[in-house]
């Protein structure tokens, strides 16, 4: 059974899409953007837009019922690959161990100016 994932602990969608939607024991969840839930703000730096995007990827994952440890797969889009060593920095704090699959691209632009968007899947 199909079940879309709603928190107020992340920021809306931006589109037509859902925060994550959960079906057959897997959790996807769309690309998190580093805006903060309650004010809209997104932060500046490489590692404070990580740190936001992946704060939001854990709320939607609590709210699901899920675990950082449940994660199986990530995508990571960044604007600028040079921001690849700082992003991984702040990423390695949520994940410390079962580390998940991930893919890192660069793209030539993200949402609202982001410069790194994370996308994640989770699995029971």
């Amino acid at each position: 059974m199909r079940r879309v994932i709603h928190t107020d602990e992340a920021p809306k969608a931006v589109g037509p899409y859902s925060q994550a939607v959960e079906i057959h024991g897997a959790l996807y969840i769309s690309g998190q953007l580093p805006i903060h839930p309650q004010t809209g703000d997104m932060p500046r730096t490489i590692e404070e837009q990580t740190r936001q995007a992946l704060e939001n990827v854990g709320a939607i994952l609590k709210a699901a019922g899920y675990r950082f440890e449940e994660v199986v797969k990530s995508t990571v889009l960044l604007a600028d690959m040079k921001d690849f060593a700082a992003m991984n920095r702040i990423y390695a704090e949520y994940y410390e161990s079962m580390l998940p699959a991930r893919v890192c691209y660069q793209v030539a632009a993200l949402p609202m100016g982001a410069k790194v968007e994370i996308e994640t899947v989770a699995m029971k």
